[in-house]
């Protein structure tokens, strides 16, 4: 069988990469998992100067999975390049960078400085930060946004770009389109989606937030519609991921149109859950006799 995926003229051993801010940068989950079985490692959110994040609590339980309003902390692109760089080259599993920042300045000091390291196969552009200069909208929330911001990466970025977008929009085709035109090499998706959570007991809200971004098994069925309707809408290879919490839900993303998968909020829940996943796609493709992975991409019937 053969389970290895390309997107933008990186080749994946197998489709099964982690979800940026669930798995810190691989360190934290190498006691449980072996990082040479995984596709890709995506890195938590890194930013040009260190983030504190949001204060707390910052993180709540809800029906079907959880909120979170992290706030992106991070410790900044000098620590990251001086300690999780060196520890992730040790593996033989691609590195892939996801970045953040407050203005489009802010997105290029990091991809420039990220240009430099050739360890790093790929950048994952989080564009659900808010935009300061746009009274905190969401880069990826605008479709002129959006473009804006890819089209400037794609001037100085070295390697290829994958566009994460927000789900909490009007049309994802749409912005999927706008990341097209601007020259994005990949797309991933979807983001969290937004929530509240209420303490009726005290009457406050439960994050001090008020707002966090809601992952886990529970929002599934709209990050499955949301990649078919981006793969439908574009060309562009797509990276599918919400909700994924056995290797049955990576499969349907991968029918749906994704070429790999982001397992995420259940890395908490089962810290085992990206191997089992590699493991399950492996048994699901000898059972029904598929030779290669790639057959699975986008094959739903109508």
């Amino acid at each position: 069988m053969n389970t290895r995926v390309s997107i933008a003229g990186v080749t994946f051993q197998n489709p099964v990469i982690t979800a940026s801010g669930t798995f810190g940068s691989g360190m934290e989950y190498s006691e449980f998992v072996d990082l040479n079985k995984l596709g890709a490692v995506v890195t938590k959110g890194v930013a040009s100067v260190p983030w504190p994040g949001n204060p707390t609590p910052r993180v709540a339980e809800v029906y079907g999975g959880m909120l979170n309003a992290i706030g992106l902390q991070n410790p900044g692109i000098d620590v990251f390049l001086e300690r999780d760089i060196p520890f992730l080259k040790q593996y033989d599993t691609k590195i892939i960078v996801n970045v953040c920042g407050k203005t489009v300045e802010d997105y290029v000091a990091v991809v420039e400085r990220l240009g430099d390291e050739p360890a790093v196969s790929m950048l994952e552009i989080n564009v659900s930060c808010p935009n300061v200069k746009e009274g905190a909208i969401a880069f990826g929330q605008k479709t002129d946004a959006l473009y804006h911001i890819t089209a400037e990466l794609k001037k100085h970025a070295k390697q290829p770009i994958i566009m994460k977008l927000s789900p909490n929009v009007t049309d994802i085709g749409e912005m999927a389109r706008a990341a097209e035109a601007a020259g994005a090499d990949a797309l991933s998706l979807i983001n969290t989606i937004t929530g509240m959570k209420i303490d009726i007991h005290r009457r406050t809200f439960v994050l001090a937030n008020k707002t966090g971004g809601m992952s886990g098994p529970a929002i599934k069925p709209i990050a499955v519609r949301m990649v078919y309707q981006a793969a439908q809408a574009v060309k562009l290879p797509i990276i599918g991921m919400g909700g994924i919490a056995s290797a049955e839900d990576a499969i349907e993303f991968l029918l749906a149109g994704a070429s790999a998968v982001s397992v995420g909020a259940m890395n908490f829940v089962n810290p085992y859950i990206t191997e089992e996943v590699v493991k399950g796609i492996e048994e699901y493709m000898a059972r029904y006799q598929v030779e290669d992975v790639r057959e699975l991409i986008g094959a739903v019937h109508e």
